[in-house]
């Protein structure tokens, strides 16, 4: 009787092993096919984002220009530290948003738009009542410039919260594009993509962004070494480096303009369909597609630097209103 009762026993737990084995094989090829359908879909999101990642790559190094050569790549890893920062509050806000206040995304990427706009257009300003002079020859440097010079530490605190402002924007357009790629898939394999594309599209941008500031330092470093080659290289980097970072100065304000403007823009329907009727009349040319695309990123940039204006003026009027009563 007791040895029946054992061999029962066994028995169960024979067949309690193979269930659980059974189980296992399902869960991992379950998990094999998630997998897949994650790589799947972030890969079409990084493909849909990748627009946005040269705007992102321009800000950033525009950002981080003016700060001392031995703090760069301090300032670069900050920045990079308050972007993953600012990626781990977009995820789950804009999968909380999806799901329950899905209306709310337009104004708030509209919102955003407006404010790179605006920064835009005040350091387009600046440029214009600030021109650059030579201290030498008389002239006063520009305010950065002369904060960089006074007071390092507060030019480069001030730097980093602008950049990590800026970042913050284009991480939300980052974010909201990758989810609307993903958002026919479960709510599991939309969190891991959307994960996914916050740490690629970060390491991406400020590996570049590191990369392109210290250009300089590689350029010294290959002249001073004896083979000449090494020293032609390193003198060809160090003057690109300087036109470099002028070139993505410019391409970084006038980037704030496009992007901005085309989230203003994509959020008001009758503007975004005579934009893109517009546009289309250039199909039937030679390289249509090409003249398209840039007709519309023009008119999306002309509409930021107007709401740039406009909003940079309304600024204006309250800090005066503000000195004026304070």
């Amino acid at each position: 009787m007791a040895g029946a009762s054992l061999l029962a026993l066994l028995d169960d737990i024979a067949t309690l092993l193979d269930d659980v084995g059974a189980m296992a094989q399902l869960a991992a090829r379950k998990s094999a096919v998630m997998a897949d359908d994650v790589a799947v879909l972030t890969k079409v999101a990084a493909q849909k984002t990748t627009g946005v990642l040269g705007d992102d790559l321009a800000l950033s190094a525009e950002q981080v220009n003016g700060v001392r050569a031995e703090r760069e790549l301090p300032v670069v890893w900050a920045v990079a530290k308050g972007s993953l920062l600012n990626k781990a509050i977009l995820v789950p806000a804009a999968l909380l948003i999806s799901a329950w206040l899905p209306w709310l995304i337009t104004p708030l990427l509209m919102a955003g738009g407006s404010f790179l706009c605006f920064e835009g257009m005040e350091k387009l300003a600046e440029k214009w009542l600030h021109p650059t002079r030579p201290a030498a020859a008389g002239g006063a440097a520009q305010p950065a410039q002369a904060e960089a010079l006074a007071d390092p530490a507060a030019f480069e605190r001030r730097r980093i919260r602008g950049a990590i402002r800026t970042d913050f924007i284009l991480s939300s357009e980052i974010i909201i594009i990758a989810l609307g790629t993903v958002a026919s898939a479960p709510i599991s394999e939309q969190l891991v993509a959307l994960v996914a594309i916050a740490l690629l599209m970060t390491v991406g941008v400020y590996g570049a962004v590191g990369a392109i500031v210290k250009t300089d330092d590689l350029g010294l470093w290959l002249r001073r070494k004896p083979w000449r080659p090494a020293q032609a290289l390193g003198s060809a980097l160090l003057a690109l480096a300087p036109r470099l970072l002028r070139l993505l100065s410019w391409a970084g304000m006038l980037a704030m303009f496009l992007v901005g403007g085309s989230l203003i823009v994509h959020g008001i329907a009758p503007l975004s369909q005579a934009i893109e009727q517009a546009s289309a009349s250039l199909a039937a040319l030679p390289l249509g597609g090409l003249w398209r695309l840039l007709a519309t990123g023009a008119l999306d940039m002309v509409v930021g630097a107007l709401v740039g204006a406009l909003v940079l003026a309304l600024v204006s009027a309250v800090r005066r209103l503000r000195q004026r009563f304070s």
